[in-house]
């Protein structure tokens, strides 16, 4: 696994960070999920969880009041309260309380039975979790799924996010999108944010919370130190 923060803009502290896969030598992503089929996808799914919170437990999530940010598979969940148990069991031996817990999926085709993934997501929510819908904006991941169940969180595709300092329409999308959220009691993540530009215009829209290269990129099996946007302007 590699992590990577969620910052608090306000704050100036870490909300979270997002666990993701790499491979056992740190490689990428695309080269662990290009072996996962319908054959050993569940096998994927649980041992992901059990990595994330194993890892970040011992690169010192504990240390912190991070939360820690686990993607799943939604077609993996056959029952999500028999399919939570290895990660509660997991958190549980490490000492992790599972309200630090947010589980964040992506649907990047057209979701086949959004009946069962709102079910998950009530069940979690029912449990305490915290739960996201991420790359929000990007293909099917977008209002219609929105207004089928509500997650906690949503986190806004980055495609959304790219030159937003410097595009009126985006601009106004995201305005848009920041007041619907909290009319549905949403809160927002920009994800992707890579130029002190595109952190202004958030934060003059009121985005509190960032995540991107800006501040931090994953780092492999460690908590990587968030780079705040002042120091970046004093090394300019």
């Amino acid at each position: 696994m590699a992590f990577q923060p969620i910052v608090d803009i306000e704050t100036e502290t870490v909300f979270a960070y997002e666990a993701l896969v790499r491979g056992p030598e740190g490689q990428s992503a695309a080269s662990v999920l290009c072996q996962v089929d319908a054959e050993n996808l569940y096998a994927f799914d649980q041992q992901c969880r059990v990595r994330a919170i194993v890892a970040s437990v011992k690169a010192g999530l504990l240390d912190t009041p991070a939360r820690l940010s686990i993607n799943f598979l939604p077609n993996a969940v056959y029952s999500p309260a028999a399919c939570i148990q290895l990660t509660l069991k997991t958190a549980s031996a490490v000492g992790l309380p599972t309200d630090r817990l947010i589980f964040e999926f992506t649907e990047n085709e057209e979701m086949l039975d959004p009946v069962h993934v709102a079910n998950i997501i009530a069940t979690y929510q029912k449990m305490g979790f915290g739960t996201a819908l991420d790359d929000f904006g990007a293909g099917h991941a977008g209002l219609n799924l929105l207004a089928r169940f509500q997650p906690g969180i949503i986190k806004l595709d980055m495609e959304l996010i790219r030159d937003i300092d410097t595009s009126l329409p985006r601009r106004m999308i995201v305005e848009g999108m920041l007041r619907m959220c909290t009319s549905l009691g949403i809160t927002v993540i920009a994800e992707g944010v890579e130029t002190l530009g595109e952190f202004e215009a958030l934060r003059g829209l009121g985005v509190r919370y960032i995540q991107g290269y800006l501040l931090a990129k994953p780092a492999f099996e460690a908590l990587p130190t968030v780079m705040w946007p002042e120091k970046h302007a004093l090394a300019v």
